[in-house]
């Protein structure tokens, strides 16, 4: 039979009582129903006709057990008719109030709990009928809220306050409770006789017995004609326990303490946790949630607060390098100029490169707007060695000062990218002058390493590796982040911009420690499909 969904409006909290259950919750029902069946063929057998010894704490222990879980299910779901306030929520509500109040009287009653012949000083008979009448409660208040759900939109919900409307509630079912308990108590010698005896039951409770699996089976197919919840599918497994639990106490051996009597209390025990579960999970859910959406909200005014610095350090991280060459180059052209006789030709090269320097710093900013900018970025054709010979040319002067041995590998027969060479080379730039920075603060050996391969992807890995100082074990899973730096002038953006224009070639970028000492960054960019 195929679920309905639900119309839940966007502005209605999404819980167990309007919220269609998806395949594992169907599927988990399902395992949990034939686990029910699997059960039931099991202690129907010859073996629950074997008269077990009485077990005197037995009764207090369930009957403990199920009050507690009902109650603490009653208040999970009038929490939830606070919110929604449907009358449906209410009525299953009290239902699990009520029958967990029922429990009280029956074992104050029970023969041999509390005294010989019950603590209220009734019959065996009154336990008997207070067993029927809970048990006959139960479905009522599953039918009531299975017709209230689906009452008139008008008619559905509760217009007034939820604080009366439970503790009004809550007092009916404890009036009815104590009304209950005394007619059934005080007239115990005037009650149909279930028991013949403390153990054996007559032929009358097979007939009530009967009666009662019926009313939950009716109101079984009643939730299952219109399930729609999370709620009523569990509640429909729920009716079902209780109409195994009935069968198992009553038809088997027609005696308490059999083998059925005491497999038929664990299936009542079983079907007071199944909704208590379902609904401490689903609070859980909810904890969790809330708590990502509030750590997310947390994060997104972090980084609104952040961008104006973010934007502004990265266009003074990545155009230092341009403008400081300017400067170079400028100073150099007026030293020129300066001489008794200005040498022309170095003045022009001076400006030459002043000229290329200020064209690299323009693309650097195009490219930093670019990455700032959602919109279509123009990428090409690439190889890899190329932009790798690129961007040591650019540094060559910076590795000469600091005498910086370089070996490269480059494998001249990997495929092609498609990507933004000017990027890449940025990417390129920025690594290899951490690695100038690392390497010209420690004594020793200073060799740069790098090498392209392919990974085991498919996709292109350009591995450097140097002999610096390495990185802190602190820092590895931060050193990426924005404003985080390990320089005592740095700005904290060179590595966050080179991680994001590598994930935006969908590759990745990554540290680790080199057995040398240093630092091994490694990135990776997919193969350009256009030409592989």
């Amino acid at each position: 039979m195929t679920m309905p969904a639900v119309l839940v409006p966007a502005d209605q909290p999404l819980t167990l009582a309007n919220v269609s259950p998806g395949r594992p919750q169907k599927r988990l029902a399902f395992a949990v129903a034939l686990a029910f069946l699997a059960a039931l063929v099991l202690s129907a057998g010859e073996l629950s006709n074997i008269q077990l010894r009485r077990i005197d704490p037995f009764v207090p222990i369930y009957g403990t057990a199920i009050f507690v879980n009902d109650l603490i299910t009653a208040v999970l779901l009038f929490n939830q008719f606070a919110v929604l306030r449907s009358r449906a929520l209410l009525a299953i509500s009290s239902g699990y109030f009520f029958t967990a109040l029922m429990v009280i009287p029956w074992m104050l009653t029970f023969p041999g709990v509390f005294a010989p012949t019950g603590l209220l000083g009734a019959g065996l008979q009154s336990t008997n009928w207070l067993y029927v009448l809970r048990y006959a409660a139960f479905p009522t208040f599953v039918i009531a809220y299975t017709l209230l759900k689906d009452a008139d939109p008008a008619e559905r919900l509760w217009k007034g306050s939820a604080g009366p409307a439970v503790l009004s509630c809550v007092a009916i079912s404890a009036a009815v409770v104590c009304v209950v308990t005394i007619i059934v108590t005080a007239g115990d010698a005037y009650l149909p006789r279930i028991s013949i005896d403390p153990v054996h039951f007559s032929a009358l409770w097979l007939y009530l017995a009967s009666c009662l699996i019926a009313w939950n089976s009716l109101a079984l197919i009643l939730l299952w004609r219109r399930q729609r919840s999370v709620l009523d599918l569990w509640l429909m497994v729920v009716v079902s326990a209780y109409a195994i639990e009935i069968y198992l106490v009553s038809f088997p051996g027609l005696a308490r303490f059999s083998a059925g009597w005491y497999a038929g209390r664990v299936f009542g025990f079983v079907s007071s946790i199944l909704v208590l579960f379902v609904l401490l999970g689903e609070i859980t859910t909810l904890y969790a949630q809330l708590l990502s959406a509030v750590l997310a909200q947390r994060r997104e005014r972090e980084a609104r607060l952040m961008t104006g610095d973010a934007v502004s350090a990265s266009i003074a991280h990545e155009i230092k390098q341009p403008l400081t060459a300017i400067i170079a180059s400028a100073n150099a052209g007026l030293s020129w100029l300066d001489h008794v006789e200005p040498d022309l030709d170095n003045v022009r090269n001076a400006l030459r490169r002043v000229v290329t320097s200020g064209r690299s710093a323009d693309v650097i900013i195009e490219n930093i707007r670019t990455h700032f900018k959602v919109g279509a970025r123009i990428r090409t054709s690439l190889d890899i060695g190329d932009v790798i010979r690129d961007a040591l040319a650019v540094v060559r002067d910076k590795l000469q000062a600091h005498r910086i041995v370089v070996t490269v590998d480059l494998d001249e027969h990997l495929p092609r990218l498609r990507g933004e060479p000017v990027q890449l080379q940025q990417v390129l730039v920025n690594l290899i002058a951490n690695a100038i920075d690392a390497m010209a603060s420690k004594n020793g050996e200073r060799v740069l390493s790098i090498r392209s391969e392919l990974d085991h992807s498919g996709d292109v890995m350009v591995t450097m590796e140097d002999t610096g100082k390495g990185i802190e074990p602190g820092a590895t899973n931060r050193i990426f982040n924005p404003m985080f730096t390990t320089k005592a002038h740095g700005m904290g953006m060179g590595l966050s911009i080179c991680r994001s224009i590598v994930e935006a070639h969908e590759g990745q970028l990554w540290v680790s420690a080199s057995e040398r000492g240093g630092a091994v960054f490694r990135f990776t960019v997919p193969v350009d499909p256009l030409v592989s």
